[in-house]
């Protein structure tokens, strides 16, 4: 079950990520490089808001309450197979399970970047 396909020109990016600080900064980054942001403090809140409207990248914590970013970015890509996914941790020595189809072309982020390292990779994954 596909919704309209995320690989049109759009900017649009949801995000999930669980620390309350650390979410509010990369929304205002994204939003002041141009982007349009959805952001979720959990991984079953923003699954729920892929299932009705289209995005063009999946930013998710790995480590979270509720539904993990491994088991979010396998959902989400069930329904948008072209969405493209970015993890961000803190947690440098996680290994993304290969069987997770998902996971097979996403981008890891580690925790602690600088927001304009966030700009930067976000604008060349959606560039590719």
């Amino acid at each position: 079950m596909t919704l309209k396909p995320s690989h049109q020109p759009m900017r649009r990016i949801i995000l999930a990520e669980d620390d309350d600080s650390m979410r509010g900064f990369l929304e205002r980054a994204l939003e002041r490089a141009g982007y349009y942001v959805v952001s979720f403090a959990n991984g079953e809140e923003a699954y729920e808001r892929i299932k009705q409207e289209p995005f063009t990248l999946l930013l998710t914590d790995i480590v979270m309450p509720r539904m993990d970013g491994i088991e979010l970015a396998r959902k989400a890509s069930e329904i948008d197979p072209e969405l493209k996914i970015m993890f961000i941790t803190g947690f440098a020595a996680v290994i993304l399970n290969c069987d997770v189809a998902a996971a097979k072309e996403a981008h890891v982020l580690s925790k602690p970047f600088h927001l304009k390292d966030l700009v930067r990779e976000v604008e060349r994954l959606l560039a590719a």
